[in-house]
């Protein structure tokens, strides 16, 4: 058990380079000697008298500050979980535009209003690659449609059988016995494609990365400028927990050093979720939007050997996900923003919730799509000024999971909803206001229409 030279033939022979393989053999060691990768909360205290994004003051970054920057975005999704084939990002948002679009004009914006020539990269994964490109065909006069300038492909790992710890394998279907190794590949990645030396090179020296599904996480050049002017090599922007986040990983120190950590639940000893669920005590999440100075992490890497010492995440599962019978497996994983805990002198600003608006359910796209947000000409998204940075909280049942099956649905208006909660199958017709707390349920079969009708604070079977 644990012999590595299958995995690196395996690698090697799907064209995985030097720095996705010994990244992985670091993660494959940690499972091989049964790490747990625990944190105890004696361990660490509260991350506290972090600067915020308010007290930064907003003093943009000037041109020669944006010409140094490369906005990443993490593309590797297929939102599979909401029904979709295709990369999440190309699913439309609203009036037929989709994420995609939403960035490249995001970046358009910032290169028209500074004259700097800010840079995008999409980290596409092999899935994404094809559809993404063809999509981005579009914004060929812009520079934005040729591969070679725009994408960073992530890399793919082995599944490892949890029985032996060898390479796993699945004829029925070859292309099962690979996955992801989640956001933090993002740094081997830069390394093994060249495009670290590349920016380098080229006087690109701020990295912003964030996930293409947050259509809250933006570059702010006023960030930017705070960021450049600390010196910190990595910079993360958290926000507040709140009830809906107690399970969510949050930010920490550790005492031995004093430096910043994340801690996720899965590394919380059982005897510490108390505490690790405490809000008050422990106040930030990880929006997984950070600033990396990229001369810095080329340093960093150095030292390391080339491989950021990021904790392993180990997921246990099916090689057929969607076989429970078939083999058993793990899937390692490493979280991008585990990385600050790597650098010396690394930080985190508090952000609003405004910046963290991730669509990971088809009630988030809901919200989206109503007049809870407004969709600006720059491509920007943010939620309606009414709202005072708090989103409305959509719950629907099962038979709205999938993307498919909003349409049916419709959308209401939600400008001053606090909470809608739909179960059953109903029709949200022309007119229809949702204000403070709304519970709708339909026990019936039949689809129920509702139309020109404002509910408010209100629980109604139908």
């Amino acid at each position: 058990m644990g012999n590595f030279d299958a995995f690196e033939t395996k690698m090697k022979a799907a064209g995985m380079g030097d720095a996705a393989i010994r990244a992985f053999r670091r993660n494959y060691e940690a499972l091989v000697r049964e790490e747990t990768g625990l944190i105890s909360e004696e361990s660490i205290e509260p991350a506290t008298g972090l600067q915020s994004l308010a007290e930064i003051g907003d003093e943009p970054a000037g041109a020669d500050l944006l010409a140094q920057a490369v906005v990443i975005k993490l593309n590797g999704g297929l939102g599979t979980s909401m029904g979709l084939t295709g990369p999440k990002s190309l699913l439309p948002v609203r009036d037929g535009v989709n994420f995609l679009d939403l960035m490249v004009r995001q970046i358009l914006d910032l290169r028209k209003t500074s004259g700097a020539p800010v840079r995008l990269l999409l980290m596409n994964s092999f899935s994404t690659s094809g559809d993404t490109l063809g999509h981005l065909v579009r914004y060929k006069e812009q520079g934005l449609a040729d591969a070679s300038e725009v994408e960073l492909m992530q890399n793919q790992v082995p599944k490892i059988s949890a029985e032996t710890l060898a390479p796993a394998e699945w004829p029925a279907d070859p292309s099962l016995e690979w996955c992801p190794p989640g956001h933090g590949d993002l740094y081997p990645a830069l390394v093994g494609s060249g495009w670290l030396d590349r920016l380098l090179e080229e006087g690109v020296k701020y990295a912003f990365v964030s996930n293409s599904d947050n259509l809250g996480a933006v570059l702010d050049p006023a960030i930017l400028r705070y960021f450049a002017a600390s010196g910190a090599p990595f910079l993360m922007e958290v926000t507040r927990r709140t009830s809906a986040d107690r399970k969510g990983g949050h930010l920490a120190r550790r005492k031995s050093d004093g430096r910043l950590l994340l801690r996720e639940v899965a590394q919380c000893p059982d005897a510490d979720l108390d505490a690790f669920q405490d809000i008050d005590r422990h106040q930030y999440f990880n929006t997984n939007s950070l600033w990396l100075r990229l001369d810095l992490l080329k340093e960093q890497l150095a030292a390391d050997e080339g491989v950021l010492p990021l904790p392993m995440i180990r997921n246990k599962k099916t090689i057929d996900p969607r076989d429970k019978d078939s083999p058993a497996v793990f899937q390692l994983e490493i979280a991008m923003g585990a990385a600050i805990e790597c650098f010396e002198g690394a930080a985190a600003i508090e952000v609003p919730r405004s910046r963290f608006a991730p669509v990971k359910t088809t009630g988030d796209l809901l919200a989206l799509r109503s007049d809870a947000y407004e969709i600006l000409e720059n491509g920007q998204v943010r939620l309606h000024p009414e709202r005072h940075g708090k989103p409305p909280v959509i719950a629907l049942s099962d038979e709205y999971k999938l993307v498919d099956s909003l349409g049916p649905l419709g959308v209401p208006g939600l400008l001053k909803c606090k909470s809608l909660n739909v179960s059953g199958p109903v029709h949200f017709g022309p007119g229809v206001v949702i204000e403070g707390d709304v519970c709708l349920v339909n026990p019936a079969a039949e689809r129920k229409e509702l139309s020109q009708v404002k509910l408010c604070d209100e629980s109604v079977t139908l």
